[in-house]
């Protein structure tokens, strides 16, 4: 491996060795070519020190989330640790820490005013089967129309996120806007996809899907920050708060780790039958008062 695009290719081939999900390749691959070209030379003669500088570069003059940070380190370990079989310090390549703020969520008076102001009915059955499933962005437009289980009730998702295959639950209401929308649009893909893409030609965008959501939210008068990821969120939260065990909850959106379903709790509504302890504190006696003239007489 005697150049860095060399260097590329041997990682992409560690990468489809360990099966990781496209996504990950095309991340891993597109920043740690953005890393080579920033440091201009060869990666065998790099070390901590450029990855350091590189972080910084991101942090201080490109201004990137944590997150986006993260997911550069990330790249470059792989890069350093498996491609170059190199023996990184990593305490000298810390991951930023990342502050996780609670995400707003839709009542479900909210959520039916998005679903009656979709543009379309293609756009209305993909927002509905966004929230009734709680499927990812990824996850609806790759839907094939086989993986919609009307006997069983359920949503087959094929290498979701991390490659991990998993079913959900299909709703009644879900099911019926989906037979209304096949029987009017009548999706024929080889490929079987369930919403195409505009020209039919492949399945639908992510964009494409995040306009439409934007669109129906606009429509609906509703000023929250939302985006489609809030339908997850919701469905994640709404089945919480309807006494749903987390642990099926999780099983549902396909989480590897109980801590990423846990979160959704502390978005749950307060019971209004939990008081607060100040108000179960005995009250203070008021001060007897003084008799009237000099109490010395």
């Amino acid at each position: 491996m005697n150049t860095n695009e060399e260097i590329l290719a041997r990682m992409e081939e560690d990468i489809r060795l360990r099966g990781l999900a496209e996504g990950t390749r095309r991340s891993y691959l597109m920043n740690a070519g953005q890393f080579l070209r920033y440091a201009g030379r060869l990666a065998s003669e790099l070390d901590e020190e450029d990855i350091r500088r590189y972080l910084s570069y991101l942090i201080d003059e490109k201004k990137l989330a944590a997150g986006c940070v993260n997911t550069q380190n990330a790249a470059l370990r792989f890069l350093f640790g498996v491609t170059l079989n190199r023996n990184l310090n990593y305490r000298q390549i810390p991951r930023l820490r990342q502050v996780r703020s609670l995400p707003g969520i839709l009542t479900k008076d909210e959520l039916r005013r998005v679903f009656e102001n979709a543009s379309t009915l293609r756009n209305k059955a993909m927002i509905m089967t966004l929230y009734g499933g709680g499927l990812r962005l990824s996850e609806v437009c790759r839907l094939r129309v086989s993986e919609i289980d009307s006997e069983s009730m359920r949503i087959f998702i094929n290498h979701g996120k991390g490659g991990k295959d998993r079913y959900t639950i299909l709703s009644q209401t879900n099911l019926e806007i989906l037979r209304e929308y096949w029987r009017e649009y009548r999706p024929c893909h080889p490929d079987g996809w369930l919403f195409l893409s505009g020209d039919g030609s492949s399945h639908s965008s992510c964009r494409m899907v995040q306009d439409a959501f934007k669109a129906a939210l606009k429509r609906a008068g509703i000023t929250k920050h939302a985006t489609v990821h809030t339908l997850r969120t919701c469905f994640a939260t709404h089945l919480l708060e309807s006494g749903v065990d987390v642990c099926k909850v999780k099983q549902l959106l396909g989480h590897t780790h109980i801590q990423s379903t846990t979160f959704y709790l502390h978005l749950l509504n307060i019971d209004p039958k939990i008081k607060s302890p100040l108000d179960s504190m005995p009250k203070k006696r008021g001060r007897k008062a003084k008799p009237s003239g000099d109490a010395d007489a």
